[in-house]
């Protein structure tokens, strides 16, 4: 089997919970979207980038921005990341923790200080993140600058160089996404 069809659902019912009134950005669609396409396209891959362990990639997938975006202070950080390791294994806790940006850290340090931690994990949770960015390379707000645009772009360049050896599968639709992401930087509202 490629992964538990039990334990998905049991991820994301908990993704469901924790993500409770939160939309994604732009849009008035609930945030559970965002993480069953990231789950999504985490499945796909695994269809042809075989790995060790599935359900780490699939049950990452889904809690992904549990740790991130759910919580507050650093202390309800640590106590989720806790809860998520009794529920799911202390693998699955690591790479959600992984995965989340250190919001203690100055804004433009976050994201190499995460690709670092990314790279310290299995690849399991490199798919996670090379997904996660496919699945953001959609239009972007209509308020981003010319400027966020290209810096965002240059930012899933960052993660296909660092990540992209872990799946040829996600390497070569992130790099899809991304050409695809620069006819956006002139089509301002």
């Amino acid at each position: 089997m490629l992964f538990s069809p039990d334990r998905y659902v049991d991820a994301l019912h908990f993704a469901a919970r924790r993500h409770l009134g939160q939309a994604i950005v732009g849009s008035e669609l609930p945030y559970v979207v965002h993480v069953t396409s990231v789950a999504t396209e985490t499945i796909v891959a695994l269809a042809t980038d075989r790995v060790d362990d599935p359900d780490l990639a699939v049950l990452a997938a889904l809690l992904h921005d549990t740790i991130e975006d759910t919580c507050e202070t650093a202390a309800a950080r640590a106590e989720l990341h806790v809860e998520i390791g009794r529920r799911f294994g202390s693998g699955v806790a690591d790479g959600v923790l992984a995965l989340s940006k250190d919001q203690d850290l100055p804004k433009p340090a976050r994201m190499a200080d995460s690709l670092r931690r990314i790279r310290l994990q299995p690849r399991e949770v490199w798919f996670v993140k090379l997904a996660d960015r496919i699945v953001n390379l959609q239009p972007p707000p209509a308020q981003w600058s010319r400027d966020k645009r290209v810096a965002y772009r240059d930012e899933a360049i960052a993660i296909a160089e660092a990540l992209g050896d872990a799946s040829p599968a996600l390497h070569a639709r992130i790099r899809a996404k991304i050409t695809a992401y620069e006819a956006y930087f002139d089509a301002l509202s």
